[in-house]
């Protein structure tokens, strides 16, 4: 970290408080209209900030954040990369329909170990999420895989498809499945053998992310593992069954399902097969990929656990090698801006709940565990509620509240940034009431933590990594249907400044986005930006 050096920014004048970042995860700024619960929530905090003089909007999804095309939503982990990164990098998505399309990825030592298992008897599983959210994962990329096999001569594949109906539309899961299933069975000519073998809803079933829940992954593990779940002749008639059975069911909490032929599973995990997982993004993957890997492993009762040649899409933490084997290169995210306020000798402090613990250290790092410097800095995680958000919508934003009021009293932590997860999360769930609190929580808690900030003499900047409850749902011929994705809309950036040492005035950008915060902070910090990271939205006047 010796090369990496930060210029004095000239006519800056130093004050006493810290530069506090509040990222309001998933408030974007909608419609304004009764489908935007940010809209249609009591904020009157928020909304005084929004008149301030340093305030934009901000794009925080496709190109601005790294994605193939302007049509794909951001997410929290590409969001947190460029906030911390300061610069665009190609990211999950676009990283493996690049070595897709180029067939870099099937000339690799992973894919070669997989055929060679092939040949030699072994099946090769896949296991991940089914659906064109490009988010998690893309069906089009296990498309490509699945015709690579067939070209290839692989003999027997199997499919362990999870639901999405989160980053989609809440009950699309026949859309995917049912063209997949039809997909599989053409290909099961000339002695192949490939049909999907279990499933089941992504927050329910294997799709656990910071540890908090593992039994998610447990379920996954009995039902693609082991075989163990409710039985069904195929995925199809599972899912139908599930929505007739009760018409409140949603493809994200759908239960495990196991496919039987004869009377037995179809697709168990045995000793001799490959399993890859093909989700590409990273938090949701990491626990899965350590019941396969590791050893050592005590966060279930695995019951058995076969020696497989297990790999990931991209490897999902690259301090921690999780896990071992991966198809495609993650992005390498150098010089990010943590790295450069450590060799500045800047003392930070980043909090969150576990749900959004590692967006403000892993992914604000460039997908890198662990502290930058553990002297300067200190990272913090309240451990989330084991319970559907929609039920307890403030989550644990206030004990992040405190734990942020005493960071800044400390006077200990020049840069402290925090992340709320409650318009994001609670978005999820479609339920209006609960999103609509969620944001109001939000709001609540910038009004006990400012006037702190504007104490100490201070800078707040209030941004958010994409959107999410700024829409409820959407209206199809007078039918209204829950939005629990995220959006495409802009966030909000504001600048507040409690200090008055300095003149700052907002400095004319074109299309500004995520990846132009970090020269703003290093900036505030009293800093120049690196050199090649994208200009900052302030100008020292």
């Amino acid at each position: 970290m010796s090369e990496l050096k930060l210029q004095p920014l000239s006519g800056y004048k130093a004050f006493p408080g810290p530069v506090v970042t509040i990222i309001m995860d998933g408030v974007g700024i909608g419609p304004q209209d009764e489908s935007d619960g940010v809209h249609m929530a009591y904020t009157p905090v928020l909304d005084e900030l929004l008149k301030g003089t340093l305030v934009t909007k901000l794009k925080a999804h496709g190109k601005a954040v790294g994605l193939p095309t302007d049509g794909d939503m951001g997410n929290s982990e590409v969001g947190h990369n460029a906030l911390g990164a300061g610069r665009i990098f190609s990211q999950g998505a676009k990283l493996v329909n690049e070595a897709l399309h180029s067939g870099d990825l099937f000339q690799g030592e992973p894919w070669k170990e997989i055929k060679k298992r092939t040949e030699n008897g072994g099946t090769l599983h896949f296991i991940g999420l089914v659906s064109d959210g490009n988010v998690h994962s893309h069906i089009d990329q296990l498309n490509t895989m699945l015709e690579q096999c067939e070209k290839e001569g692989v003999q027997n594949v199997r499919v362990h498809g999870l639901l999405d109906g989160r980053d989609v539309s809440s009950k699309s899961g026949l859309e995917y499945f049912e063209p997949l299933e039809e997909k599989l069975k053409s290909m099961s000519t000339d002695g192949r053998d490939y049909c999907i073998a279990s499933g089941g809803g992504r927050m329910v079933v294997t799709m656990d992310r910071y540890g908090a829940d593992w039994s998610i992954v447990e379920k996954g593990w009995k039902a693609h593992v082991l075989g163990e779940g409710r039985k069904f002749t195929s995925a199809c008639e599972a899912i139908q069954t599930f929505y007739d059975e009760d018409p409140e069911m949603t493809d994200q909490y759908m239960d495990s399902f196991v496919i039987e032929r004869d009377g037995k599973p179809v697709g168990c995990i045995e000793d001799g097969d490959s399993v890859i997982l093909f989700n590409f993004r990273g938090d949701r993957a990491i626990e899965l990929s350590r019941a396969f890997d590791d050893n050592d492993f005590d966060a279930f009762d695995r019951q058995r656990h076969p020696e497989v040649f297990f790999a990931g899409m991209m490897q999902y933490d690259g301090d921690a090698m999780i896990p071992k084997h991966y198809l495609v290169e993650p992005p390498a995210i150098d010089r990010t801006m943590g790295e450069y306020l450590c060799a500045a000798g800047v003392t930070s402090y980043a909090i969150s709940e576990t749900q959004k613990f590692g967006h403000v250290t892993y992914f604000w790092n460039g997908n890198k565990s662990g502290y930058i410097n553990e002297e300067l800095e200190k990272y913090v995680e309240i451990e989330s509620d084991k319970i559907t958000f929609d039920l307890r919508p403030w989550m644990k934003a206030a004990e992040i509240t405190d734990k942020v009021i005493d960071a800044i009293n400390s006077k200990k932590y020049k840069y402290i940034r925090l992340n709320y997860a409650n318009g994001d999360m609670v978005g999820h769930t479609g339920v209006p009431i609960s999103v609509r609190m969620a944001v109001e929580t939000v709001d609540l808690m910038l009004k006990r933590v400012l006037p702190i900030l504007k104490k100490a003499g201070g800078v707040a900047i209030i941004t958010a990594d994409h959107g999410n409850a700024d829409c409820m749902w959407t209206d199809k011929n007078g039918e209204r249907t829950a939005m629990v994705a995220h959006t495409k809309n802009p966030v909000p950036f504001i600048v507040k400044d409690y200090s008055n040492n300095n003149s700052f005035s907002l400095q004319h950008i074109e299309n500004p986005g995520l990846a132009n915060v970090a020269a703003t902070i290093i900036n505030l910090l009293g800093f120049e930006a690196p050199e090649g990271y994208e200009s900052s939205l302030l100008r020292l006047k």
